[in-house]
């Protein structure tokens, strides 16, 4: 199968579902990664320090295994004011690895990109798109997920969990690429916290440790 995981920046990808993805690739799955946004620092973008995140991405990218990276490189923490920037480059990705299953993430994150980078997913691949998974899931991102308010749409509600006991430390050794985005204990993008966070949602479904997603579409093809 084809996988196509959407991730509005770089890190993303690992800290929302870096062992599903070393699952994917362990059972022979295609697995293609697209990186939204570039990053910036302190409101201001710096093309050293950009080209540095890539490379923490491609590090990640050589343990996690998977096929493909691909940069949009458009322009952090501002993806909320033109969603169709994300839209027109994305459906010609959609279009390029025709994906059976597409990743993104939760709608009610608290971080602006985030939540725009969700309803560009929806448009993209809407069934009547040329190109439309059978099954879309959402992933959830420590420091963005759990950081919303209490309100309805900001809960993430998991119906579908990866059990990757197998897979956990692959996960963790692809989010040490990441030298400027990791934060210490008690911080959610701490190594302590993302393998607290396995832990609590394997208990929820009877595994040592998991990776939980909410289902968007599930279509039997």
């Amino acid at each position: 199968m084809n996988i196509l995981i959407v991730s509005p920046h770089m890190d993303d990808e690992v800290l929302g579902m870096g062992a599903t993805i070393a699952k994917h690739v362990h059972v022979g799955h295609e697995v293609y990664v697209c990186f939204i946004a570039h990053r910036v620092y302190t409101r201001k973008y710096d093309i050293d320090k950009n080209q540095r995140e890539v490379q923490h991405a491609l590090d990640a990218k050589k343990i996690l295994g998977y096929k493909e990276s691909e940069f949009f490189n458009l322009n952090d923490e501002r993806l909320d004011v033109a969603i169709q920037d994300i839209v027109i480059p994305l459906e010609k990705y959609v279009e390029k690895v025709k994906p059976d299953i597409v990743y993104s993430n939760f709608y009610g994150d608290n971080h602006q990109d985030h939540r725009a980078v969700f309803q560009a997913v929806r448009i993209a691949i809407r069934p009547s798109a040329s190109v439309t998974p059978a099954k879309w899931l959402l992933y959830e991102t420590p420091s963005s997920t759990d950081q919303s308010p209490p309100i309805v749409e900001g809960a993430f509600m998991p119906n579908y969990y990866v059990n990757v006991d197998n897979y956990l430390d692959t996960k963790l050794r692809a989010y040490h690429c990441y030298e400027t985005e990791k934060r210490d204990y008690p911080h959610p993008r701490s190594e302590e916290a993302l393998r607290i966070l396995a832990k609590k949602r394997g208990v929820e479904i009877g595994f040592k440790y998991t990776e939980a997603f909410m289902i968007m579409r599930d279509r039997w093809v």
